[in-house]
């Protein structure tokens, strides 16, 4: 089992590193070359800049039982579909059950916006989102550790 993660807006990169070496597992941070991401635990990769690019380096090294952390439904539905598992960084966990949910979710946000309509944007992060999060990644390792 290793953590990647989609490191280009993550806010809890130091919550991962901090449980990855109490539990003693590989971390690879990705992201795009606009953001200085620097670890002392974490192995950092830098993709280049183009679309989607950080999103496929992260699914091409995707096993089974792996933790991707994401923002991203659409990485995160990747990820699940190739065995992995997939927390936000607010702690909700992804499941195969939820992400087709919020993948339609995140259409129809998106036809609405083409079509002129305004819609919500995510809420603002908390405090206990960390705490959340931090729980999370330790119930997922937990249940599938090897």
């Amino acid at each position: 089992m290793k953590i990647l993660v989609d490191a280009d807006a993550c806010p809890v990169k130091q919550i991962i590193e901090s449980t990855a070496r109490r539990h003693r597992l590989e971390v690879i941070m990705i992201s795009n070359p606009n953001h200085q991401i620097q670890s002392q635990y974490a192995s950092v990769v830098v993709v280049d800049g183009a679309s989607q690019a950080a999103d496929m380096a992260i699914v091409n090294r995707v096993t089974p039982g792996d933790i991707v952390v994401t923002q991203d439904y659409g990485l995160a539905c990747m990820a699940i579909a190739k065995g992995g598992l997939a927390v936000d960084n607010s702690g909700q966990v992804f499941t195969a059950e939820s992400i087709d949910g919020l993948l339609l979710s995140r259409f129809l946000h998106q036809k609405a916006r083409r079509a002129g309509e305004r819609t919500k944007g995510p809420r603002r992060r908390i405090k206990p989102d960390d705490s959340h999060f931090a729980r999370s990644l330790e119930q997922l390792i937990a249940e599938n550790i090897d």
